[in-house]
């Protein structure tokens, strides 16, 4: 009796144990991140974290990774207000162009002593990547513009609008220039909804004076270039635009050693002050808040508005190091803040390599003639091959 028992007992264990050819099918996995939030729910949770941490989380799942690059995401962020602005750097290289946008690192932690900010340029995923130059590229909201990108190698001039749409990092096309302008001389700066370009062309009097400097406007929000281009006075300089920066809502040109400042208000070109040139022409600027910063070769930054002037040291920067001679420093808006960027040959047996450092710096205005920089934080943020060059970096709002 026992031993019937003891096998009975051991066909009732197997008879709750046999699966049914059904139940051994596998259950399809969730589609969402989260299986017990519905999409909406997991949509606005996400979208109140920073996108400094978008790298972290996309490595959770597939269901994450595909979350951080959804359109459903970034309309979720614009509608809870939670926009931020985030900087893009674009490097040169001899294989073509790429992008980095600044990001927490997805293995670092604050604790690790070796990262002092546990920050780093995440490269992004954008497949064929137009030309690009400093002066042409300007951010509008989302969107990054590329006036005047290049059609052909052997073209010098361009009328092609490329814009960047940083919440697909994906390309499109926008309305063509209504003149081709020489792709060296453009410069482009965004102000109270437009886009105004600046650069020279071959449109003028072949026999006395072939080149021709102009003016164009486009709307961004009607995406429509005025049909009227702006009468550029500084023509009567005789010397080609080439070079501009938007201070204290006015767009800055120069035009050999001169600079003009247009006001579109009253549709007025005055000169400016000599002086303000000599940083202007170094592509290491960046404007905030009205003021125009700029980085020197010798690791000094200075400042410029309308209200002074003249340029002026920005004072404090403890902690900051020094630049190498002669290297490239690019500046960019960081939600208020200066992000700058600059190379260092590599110091750990790698000579072909170039660290790419960045120094996050506050900005406090203590008088009309003086403003103070504090050093957050700087850190090695990327490593890349020295064949790479630092273009701009860009502050899009995402």
């Amino acid at each position: 009796m026992e031993l019937l028992s003891s096998i009975n007992g051991k066909r009732k264990r197997m008879a709750t144990t046999t699966t049914t050819p059904a139940a051994k099918k596998k259950k399809k996995p969730s589609t969402t991140p989260i299986p017990t939030l519905p999409d909406n729910v997991i949509l606005n949770i996400i979208a109140r974290v920073s996108r400094v941490y978008y790298p972290t989380l996309s490595v959770v799942s597939k269901s994450f990774r595909s979350l951080m690059t959804s359109p459903e995401l970034c309309k979720t962020r614009s509608r809870l207000g939670r926009t931020e602005s985030c900087p893009y750097v674009c490097f040169r290289a001899h294989t073509g162009f790429t992008w980095f946008t600044l990001c927490r690192k997805p293995d670092q932690t604050l604790t690790n002593q070796k990262s002092k900010s546990g920050y780093a340029l995440v490269k992004v995923p954008i497949p064929h990547s137009p030309d690009a130059f400093f002066s042409n590229l300007v951010a509008v909201g989302s969107d990054i513009y590329n006036i005047g990108v290049s059609e052909s190698k052997f073209k010098a001039s361009s009328s092609t609008v490329c814009v960047l749409d940083c919440t697909t990092h994906t390309w499109r096309e926008a309305p063509r220039l209504p003149v081709e302008l020489f792709r060296l001389s453009v410069s482009a700066t965004f102000l109270d909804g437009k886009v105004y370009v600046a650069g020279y062309s071959l449109d003028g009097d072949k026999d006395s004076d072939p080149l021709k400097n102009s003016l164009e406007v486009f709307d961004t929000r009607t995406q429509v270039w005025d049909p009227n281009p702006i009468p550029c006075s500084v023509a009567n300089a005789k010397e080609p635009c080439y070079k501009g920066a938007s201070v204290d809502g006015k767009f800055h040109v120069m035009a050999g050693s001169k600079v003009f400042a247009y006001n579109a208000k009253e549709g007025r070109w005055d000169r400016v002050r000599p002086g303000m040139s000599t940083c202007v022409s170094s592509d290491s600027h960046c404007e905030i808040g009205n003021v125009l910063y700029s980085a020197c070769k010798n690791g000094v930054f200075r400042w410029f508005d309308t209200q002074v002037g003249i340029w002026r040291e920005l004072k404090g920067l403890v902690g900051l190091p020094k630049f190498p001679p002669d290297a490239r420093v690019i500046l960019g808006d960081y939600d208020g803040k200066i992000a700058a960027f600059w190379p260092e040959i590599s110091s750990d047996g790698f000579p072909h390599k170039f660290m790419i450092w960045c120094a996050e710096i506050a900005l406090e205005r203590r008088t009309s003639c003086e403003i103070w920089g504090k050093v957050e934080w700087f850190d090695h943020v990327l490593s890349v091959p020295v064949t790479h060059t630092l273009v701009k970096a860009v502050a899009a709002t995402v």
